[in-house]
């Protein structure tokens, strides 16, 4: 570690240091580092697999596959992801009076505090302040600890100065973690009639050269629980193998686990629609769980509560115009391109467990703080969380203020991770606002001489039943800060509420993806000619605001499918793919307008009847994609195909098929 007064002194002063050390042999690929003899990472793990790890019955798979009729097996690779937020990673650090004190742009602050409190510096929580101001996109790589936090904070101790660091691109190619990264072996059991038996699946999952964060509960307990997608499965079986590799840790990263369990189910229910020729819509539909099954628990254990998965996929196929691809096809063939279509239903688990903060408070200045544990990085919380207070409040929007990232104000909070923050947070909000209602029913009685019963809330303004007499809620909260007033009302001073929410049951936002694709033959190139989308949040908030959080899950999904490759030397461990040179993001001109629309059912397990909806273009992407650019190949005779669908790696598929 250098610190110095300026970068270029810090940059000159790195190129100073020369480190002597051994060359050893190097295994960046996940199979190849779990085959016997590959070169170790660790001494204390022989073979490098850190973990082996089970989900499900494997004596009732095992039964249903022996009694299967059709058996259907795929081999599949979830490519590995650089996260690549706008914002690079940074940290400033003080220490004064007996305290550190880190800002840094992350997904939850009370997260950083509590993990470098005694396990890292060896100080107690509250002798450590994070502040997070806006936040340029987290992904989940956001939410983990990194040692540059750390190392800034114990250097400002030891110096007495404050230390800043921020992450340069190139550094964050190397040190941010990274995600996905999985290779799978697949099989699906069905009965004569079609319908599913059973799923059994082995995972090797690559967690880079050290276990980060979450990076363990990745391909583990995020992912397998949710195998069966929407569909009724009776058997289950999967093992997953965390593995060491010379790479870079693998950490969470945007549908983190569900993205990779639908990308699963999806590419090996269109392979048993392949293999079975049967319509591959028509196979979801008789494997679907119904509605009229709701509520349903799943095999390994999840419990659908609200979801319409059949008309999600007929109202999607019908604004995709799924009939038509015939015509379509034809036309493109015509120019020498082959045209294909694919879908995808996913399903996913978010909210629920930990308990969320919020708080309302009415400042001195007229304006109301909504206090939140979460942490925005681009999702809008400030209107959102506003619009839920202005709904149950009848407050000014003007007259609201979102207050976040600073742990010495919010005493708690989990922070934003896993499409939880309306849902959840949103939910504290919606109980503290019920919770001044209620307090301050009690004090407009007493101001306005009336029995409590008689007193009505609606718009911002409590009214005395039957008559004209009426208070607003803001002149309410002004009387509430008089002892006097508040004693005659048997009640504490001031209208502030502060809770700590808990929901009681995860939600699962769903919905179905329809991809269309042209491949020019020649040069291997694929188009994505439309996009459509049916999704189930539950009830929608604000719709221009989740259609903007499913566009950019699409990009991402899409990201995955088509353009991102991250490339290690197999020999080195050497990251190749390390800048935006040899790295490929999608631009805006590789993406069709999506259409995006909604079928609300509204969860009946929070105040607001929301589902998540952050992550889920990210989940529905990838599979739908790639089983439009397989049933596009599949005219030239392709028959398997992995992400990422680069033009090289196209073109080469559609060779080797001739």
């Amino acid at each position: 570690m250098v610190v110095a007064e300026t970068l270029a002194q810090a940059k000159d002063a790195v190129e100073l240091i020369r480190a002597d050390y051994e060359v050893l042999a190097a295994v960046a690929h996940v199979a190849g580092a779990a085959v016997p003899g590959a070169p170790t990472l660790w001494d204390e793990v022989a073979d490098n697999v850190a973990y082996r790890w089970h989900l499900g019955d494997e004596y009732a798979a095992a039964a249903s596959f022996a009694d299967a009729a059709h058996v259907v097996a795929v081999d599949l690779v979830n490519n590995r992801i650089v996260c690549n937020p706008m914002e690079p990673r940074n940290a400033l650090a003080v220490f004064a009076d007996g305290r550190y004190t880190l800002t840094s742009g992350n997904q939850g602050g009370h997260h950083l505090k509590e993990t470098l409190s005694d396990p890292v510096l060896g100080v107690a929580p509250a002798d450590i302040r994070v502040i997070t101001p806006d936040v340029g996109g987290g992904f989940g790589a956001r939410y983990a600890l990194y040692p540059e936090q750390a190392l800034t904070l114990w250097a400002a101790k030891k110096l007495g100065r404050p230390v800043k660091w921020v992450c340069e691109r190139g550094e964050g190619f190397l040190t941010d973690s990274q995600g996905r990264d999985q290779e799978c072996h697949a099989e699906l059991a069905l009965g004569g009639d079609g319908r599913f038996l059973a799923v059994r699946l082995h995972t090797l999952a690559n967690l880079g050269a050290h276990a980060s964060n979450y990076g363990p509960a990745a391909p583990s307990e995020l992912s397998a629980p949710m195998i069966t997608g929407a569909y009724h499965i009776p058997a289950v079986s999967v093992s997953v193998h965390g593995v060491y590799s010379n790479t870079v840790p693998i950490d969470v990263y945007r549908g983190v686990g569900r993205a990779e369990a639908s990308y699963t189910i999806e590419r090996l229910v269109e392979a048993a629609a392949r293999q079975l020729a049967m319509d591959p819509a028509e196979l979801r539909r008789l494997n679907f769980v119904t509605r009229s099954a709701m509520p349903y628990t799943s095999a390994t254990g999840f419990s659908f509560e609200t979801a319409d998965f059949d008309s999600n996929m007929s109202d999607a196929m019908a604004a995709a115009d799924w009939p038509g691809l015939k015509g379509r096809r034809q036309d493109a063939s015509g120019r020498g391109r082959l045209r294909g279509i694919g879908m995808a239903v996913y399903v996913e688990a978010c909210g629920g467990e930990d308990a969320e903060a919020a708080g309302i408070f009415f400042e001195d200045d007229g304006v109301v703080s909504i206090q939140v544990g979460t942490q925005a990085s681009g999702q809008g919380h400030d209107t959102v969380f506003a619009q839920i207070v202005e709904d149950r409040l009848g407050i000014a929007f003007d007259q609201l203020r979102l207050v976040q990232g600073d742990t010495d104000i919010i005493p708690s909070g989990v922070g934003t991770v896993g499409s939880r923050s309306l849902a959840v947070c949103g939910s504290a909000i919606a109980v503290a606002a019920d919770k001044v209602i209620h307090k301050a029913r009690t004090i407009a009685a007493h101001v306005l001489e009336a029995a409590e019963a008689d007193i009505e809330f609606a718009h911002g303004v409590f009214t005395v039943a039957g008559t004209d007499r009426r208070i607003t809620l803001m002149d309410v909260a002004a009387q509430s800060r008089d002892p006097a007033v508040a004693a005659a009302a048997d009640m504490e001073p001031g209208l502030d509420q502060r809770v700590h929410h808990k929901v009681p049951e995860t939600t699962f936002p769903n919905g179905c993806h329809v991809c269309e694709v042209e491949i020019d033959c020649d040069t291997g190139v694929v188009e994505i000619a439309q996009y459509t989308v049916v999704d189930d949040f539950g009830r929608v908030i604000n719709p221009m605001i989740v259609d903007g959080q499913v566009h950019g899950g699409i990009a991402q999904g899409l990201g995955q499918a088509l353009f991102e490759r991250t490339v290690y030397d197999e020999t080195t461990g050497q990251l190749l793919s390390a800048s935006f040179m040899d790295y490929c993001m999608p631009r805006a001109d590789d993406l069709p307008s999506f259409d995006v629309s909604r079928n609300e059912t509204p969860c009946t397990t929070n105040a607001l009847g929301a589902k998540g909806c952050g992550e889920t273009g990210a989940i529905g992407a990838p599979s739908a994609a790639i089983n439009a650019i397989i049933d596009a190949m599949a005219q030239a005779g392709v028959g398997a195909f992995d992400m990422p669908a680069t033009p090289e790696r196209v073109w080469r598929a559609l060779r080797e098929a001739s």
